[in-house]
């Protein structure tokens, strides 16, 4: 798995967690490629602003000090499970290809179960349908895939709700989070 480069800033906390002894400031971020929830020590004298992309990768970090680690889903305020919303839809929206491609991609994860129903409101005639359509020609698009399949839920928000449930609860699979 590749590192992040770059972190979206979910919620800038200048005083630390309220509950906590100590009083450093902490940012909660997401990192864009891997959605890897994180906790960012900044620079002495930098201010955040929510949504505002940081580099975090190898190197001189402008405003980031050090990265104290994963973000405990547990930790995260609710500024930033907000944001989360907003930042998924976003990344879906940008990166469409990447996740038609997993429509184009996904395989079984056994005997009984397919990647496509861990999908919200996938079931196994969705999969069925899907999986002969694909095999036809590959999807282009969510709408491609809305309008080859009959009946099939809307494929976008079905994998927002997916990226949102893997970030938000523990899963026995993971399709997207890792």
């Amino acid at each position: 798995m590749e590192k992040e480069e770059y972190a979206i800033v979910l919620d800038y906390l200048p005083y630390g967690y309220p509950l906590e002894k100590k009083m450093i400031p902490m940012v909660q971020a997401i990192g864009k490629k891997n959605f890897t929830l994180l906790q960012i020590v900044p620079r002495r004298g930098t201010t955040f602003e929510l949504k505002e992309e940081v580099y975090i990768g190898e190197g001189k970090r402008d405003k980031v000090l050090y990265i104290l680690g994963r973000l405990p889903r547990e930790k995260l305020t609710e500024t930033a499970k907000g944001q989360l919303n907003e930042f998924v839809e976003k990344i879906v929206n940008e990166d469409e290809k990447r996740f038609v491609d997993f429509f184009n991609n996904a395989q079984a994860i056994n005997t009984r179960l397919h990647q496509f129903e861990l999908l919200p409101g996938f079931g196994k005639k969705h999969t069925k349908a899907i999986l002969d359509s694909r095999d036809e020609k590959k999807f282009e698009s969510f709408e491609d895939i809305k309008n080859r399949v009959a009946g099939v839920p809307d494929p976008k928000k079905a994998i927002e709700k997916r990226i949102i449930e893997e970030l938000t609860e523990i899963q026995r699979n993971n399709l997207f989070i890792h």
